[in-house]
C-alpha cells in the first residue's frame, strides 16, 4: 500500500531577526499593489476541528476585522467550519489542503494570492500522533516501524514546512500590514516531546522524531528569512496537552489542571503571536511563553 494512500483514508479531519519597519522592507510601489487589508489576512492550515478550528473561532469571533483562510484536507466533511462561514461569510474562506499532495498546497497559495495578495498570520496546526490499527506511540524500539516513522513525518514536518514554503511569498508582501503587529508571523505547532533536551523519559519515537524535525526546519527557515531581511518571524509553539481527538487515548495520566480546553490554550497560543517581537524569531515557545530548550 502506497504511504499516500494511507495518509489519504486516515486524515480525515484535519537566529536572530531585527526588527523590521516596513517602510524599509518595501517600496511604496509594493505596497500600493497589494490591498491593504484592515485586521489583516490569517491562514490556518489544519482547520477542520481541535486546536485549529479553535484558533479560527477565536480569531472571527474576537476581532471584528481581519480576514481568515481555513485549509483541511476535507472541507465538505468539516461542520465546524461551515457553521462558521454561515456567520461569517464575508470573512471567512475555505479551501482544500492535503498536506500529502503539494499540488492542493500550491493552489491553497493560489486561491490566496488571486483574492487578497498577501498572508499576515499562518498557523501550521496539523498533526497525528496515533491512528486506530495503523500508528501507535511506541513504547519500545522494538515497536518502530518504517511506516509509522514516514507517516509521522509526512504529516508532522515535511507538510507543514511546504506550506511555509508556497507562502512565503505571501507572508513577504504582507508582513504587518493591517494588524499591529511589524512582521507576518509562521506559528508551527509542535510538541514539547519534541525537544531533544527536555526527552528525559523516551518512547514515542516517531511523533518526538518527527516534531523535532519540524523544529529544525522552522530554525532553518527562520535564519533563511532573517539574512534576507523578509518581514517574517518564525516562531514554535508547544500548545500543552489540550482536550482534543489528538490526545484523548493519552489523557488518563494527565492530571486535571494540565489537561487544557482548547478555548484556553489558542488564546495563550494568540498572545504569544500576537506580542511576538523580532528576537523571537527561530524560537520554541510553550504555552506559558516559556522558552522550550532544544
Amino acid at each position: 500500500m502506497k504511504l499516500n494512500f494511507v495518509v489519504q483514508r486516515v486524515l480525515m479531519s484535519s537566529s536572530y531577526l531585527m526588527p523590521f519597519s516596513r517602510a524599509r522592507m518595501f517600496s511604496s510601489t509594493s505596497f500600493s499593489a497589494v490591498k491593504r487589508w484592515e485586521g489583516g489576512v490569517s491562514m490556518i492550515q489544519g482547520a477542520s476541528r481541535g486546536i485549529g478550528l479553535e484558533f479560527v473561532r477565536q480569531l472571527l469571533e474576537n476581532n471584528d476585522k481581519g480576514y481568515v483562510v481555513a485549509t483541511c484536507r476535507n472541507p465538505n466533511g468539516a461542520t465546524g467550519l461551515l457553521e462558521l462561514k454561515n456567520k461569517f461569510a464575508e470573512r471567512l474562506d475555505i479551501h482544500q489542503l492535503d498536506l500529502t499532495i503539494e499540488s492542493t498546497i500550491e493552489e491553497a497559495a493560489k486561491c490566496v494570492r488571486e483574492k487578497y495578495g498577501c498572508l499576515n498570520l499562518l498557523v501550521n496546526s496539523s498533526g497525528i500522533l496515533s491512528i486506530p490499527d495503523l500508528l501507535q506511540p511506541e513504547t519500545t524500539l522494538t515497536k518502530v516501524h518504517r511506516t509509522s516513522l514516514l507517516l509521522a513525518y509526512e504529516i508532522n514536518a515535511i507538510g507543514p514546512i511546504l506550506v511555509v514554503k508556497h507562502m512565503w511569498p505571501l507572508l513577504k508582501v504582507g508582513g504587518g500590514s493591517g494588524t499591529k503587529r511589524d512582521c507576518a508571523i509562521v506559528a508551527n505547532i509542535s510538541a514539547r516531546v519534541g525537544s531533544i533536551g527536555d526527552n528525559r523519559l523516551g518512547g514515542w519515537h516517531s511523533y518526538r522524531s518527527s516534531k523535532s524535525a519540524l523544529n529544525q526546519l522552522t530554525k532553518t527557515v527562520s535564519v533563511e528569512f532573517a539574512r534576507k531581511k523578509d518581514p517574517i518571524i518564525c516562531i514554535l509553539l508547544h500548545p500543552g496537552t489540550v482536550d482534543t481527538d489528538l490526545s484523548r487515548p493519552f489523557q488518563k495520566n494527565v492530571p486535571e489542571d494540565k489537561l487544557f480546553t482548547r478555548e484556553f490554550s489558542v488564546q495563550k497560543l494568540l498572545s504569544i503571536i500576537n506580542n511576538a517581537k523580532g528576537s523571537d524569531n527561530g524560537k520554541f515557545f510553550a504555552w506559558d511563553g516559556q522558552e522550550i530548550p532544544w
